[in-house]
């Protein structure tokens, strides 16, 4: 880890010490998301009720700045240029460097086609299938760990190669078993287990930025 990294990471566990047990897995998880970056790949997240809501908070937080500004590539500022000559300075300056991360619950179209002419609890596994690649890295939570369509898009994205990192409470469900990676945050309770993976993300999107952007 680069020492700004470090930083974020060791913060993680002072604000939030009950967390301590899941450093382990929580390291693993960016390594994973760090190696998925390297190899170009993109972050698959999905999740039902408040995970879908915080699929879409953590797909914000990597497509966009989040704790930097992320200034874009000198050679993508050039061919803006090149091309739009008397807009280039505003396109170019209204752009920030992004991860590239899709958050499946958004996409209602097909999200309900699906679940009306072949299986709700295939949803997620379907968009797996169609955008997943090897390089990519699928993100499932759920504060039980079985949620029916995101342990089926768990083992399609592992039939395909894709590693995959889940966020659940303290007994991890099926998807403890499933998962290169599970982060198990030390609650019980619907609500409490949300409370916890939302520091959690929030750090590993601010490592992975940190990672990439800083200098």
């Amino acid at each position: 880890m680069k020492p700004a990294v470090k930083s974020i990471f060791e913060e993680l566990f002072i604000r939030y010490p009950k967390l301590e047990p899941c450093r382990n897995s929580i390291e693993k998880a960016f390594t994973i998301l760090k190696e998925c970056h390297e190899n170009d790949g993109k972050i698959l997240v999905c999740g039902n009720g408040g995970s879908a809501a915080d699929s879409e908070h953590i797909v914000g937080e990597l497509m966009k700045g989040f704790l930097l500004k992320r200034p874009i590539e000198e050679k993508e500022i050039l061919k803006i240029k090149a091309a739009f000559p008397q807009d280039w300075e505003y396109l170019s300056e209204h752009l920030q460097g992004a991860i590239p991360a899709i958050s499946l619950v958004s996409q209602s179209a097909i999200s309900t086609a699906f679940v009306n002419d072949v299986a709700a609890d295939m949803v997620f596994a379907q968009q797996v299938y169609g955008y997943g690649r090897n390089e990519d890295v699928l993100i499932g939570l759920s504060s039980s760990g079985n949620s029916g369509n995101v342990v089926n898009a768990i083992k399609v994205a592992s039939a395909l190669g894709i590693k995959t990192i889940s966020m659940t409470g303290e007994c991890g469900g099926l998807m403890k078993e499933l998962c290169d990676v599970t982060i198990l945050v030390p609650e019980s309770e619907t609500y409490k287990i949300q409370e916890y993976h939302l520091p959690v993300y929030h750090a590993l999107c601010a490592m992975i930025e940190s990672e990439i952007f800083s200098v």
